[in-house]
């Protein structure tokens, strides 16, 4: 079959490989649709091999059941699923509290559970091999939405849920980025907050892309514009603030404008630093704020995702190439030439 093959630093390749064995409690997956992310522009980038060499990339996935292992239940051929990207123990006293994404056997407090595209083989490929715990049913919804809801609207949508106390009527929630996971992050925050919604980036298109979805859409760039936010909020600042970029920049932005007891989540990887004071007459956050890097989300986190998107409250917009495609796709998406999310569709070659 054909895949996208990461064979050593540096060495992302189109490569032919054997399609793989159905396992114990496994399913063989025929996939149908794969997303393109900017993780997926770092491992590609990145001269340290910290990603198993031959690893498939792609994390974010959906397609159709082909196969079933011995063991599987409640799956059966011909069924549509999602791929919820973290392959955690199940066992372990995160897990079975549903917190599958703080999986305690990981072998290292630094490491995630087993992840899809990074660390096992993932969906960048014609079948993938999927955990039966790992798949998320999706019905009638198109594929290619469905695989960018496995990443795209799954970690934002985590951060959005467990900062949800705070977005009570009369809040202020802050978006910055207002690419693919920032538009997802707009929608969540319609569809399931009163909150009222701030959106910031350096790019014009991508402000009056949202504009009609947003309370305001502001130039990052301007050197007024953590003043423009605070004075929407008496100077109180904004109870959530979502950072999809995770620059030094975005980072100093974020926990500049962010309310006493506020809390800011950094989900943009790109590489940013920010410095904790201690001391009162230098802090760098306020008052009882909070700055956490969430990792993906739980499981029932996708199950709510998946249906937000079936009722129409989650829209992504998509660009697809063929699998042949995919270094093409990377090749886009890095020089930030994609409208919406790019998703390879394997069936297309």
């Amino acid at each position: 079959m054909k895949a996208i093959q990461l064979l050593g630093p540096t060495k992302l390749e189109l490569t032919e490989v054997d399609t793989p064995v159905v396992g114990e409690h496994e399913v063989l997956l025929r996939v149908l649709a794969a997303g393109v992310c900017q993780t997926d522009v770092h491992m590609r980038r990145t001269t340290e091999a910290w990603i198993p060499a031959g690893t498939i990339l792609g994390h974010e996935t959906a397609g159709e059941i082909v196969e079933v292992g011995a063991g599987v239940r409640g799956w059966e051929a011909g069924t549509s699923a999602a791929v919820y990207p973290v392959w955690s123990c199940g066992t372990c006293s995160a897990c079975t509290a549903g917190r599958q994404n703080a999986c305690r056997r990981t072998g290292n407090r630094m490491f995630p559970a087993a992840t899809p595209g990074v660390s096992v083989n993932g969906g960048m490929a014609e079948y993938m091999v999927v955990p039966a715990a790992a798949l998320v049913g999706i019905a009638d919804l198109d594929p290619a939405v469905a695989a960018t809801l496995t990443d795209a609207a799954l970690t934002p949508y985590h951060s959005v849920r467990e900062t949800a106390h705070l977005l009570t009527p009369g809040s202020i929630a802050v978006v910055i980025g207002a690419g693919g996971l920032g538009r997802m992050a707009i929608q969540i925050l319609r569809a399931i907050t009163a909150a009222r919604i701030v959106v910031l980036d350096v790019r014009d298109d991508a402000l009056d892309a949202v504009r009609s979805e947003v309370d305001a859409a502001l130039h990052s760039a301007d050197p007024t514009v953590a003043e423009q936010v605070l004075s929407r909020t008496g100077g109180y600042g904004a109870e959530v603030v979502l950072d999809l970029v995770g620059t030094d920049s975005t980072l100093a932005l974020a926990t500049g404008i962010v309310a006493p007891y506020g809390a800011v989540r950094a989900i943009g990887l790109t590489e940013g630093h920010f410095t904790f004071e201690t001391s009162q007459g230098a802090m760098s956050l306020p008052w009882g704020a909070s700055l956490t890097r969430p990792y993906s989300g739980t499981k029932a986190d996708l199950v709510e995702v998946v249906a937000l998107a079936a009722s129409g409250h989650l829209r992504p917009q998509v660009q697809t190439f063929p699998l042949d495609q995919g270094l093409l796709a990377l090749d886009e998406l890095e020089a930030g030439r994609l409208t919406g999310r790019g998703v390879l569709l394997p069936e297309q070659n």
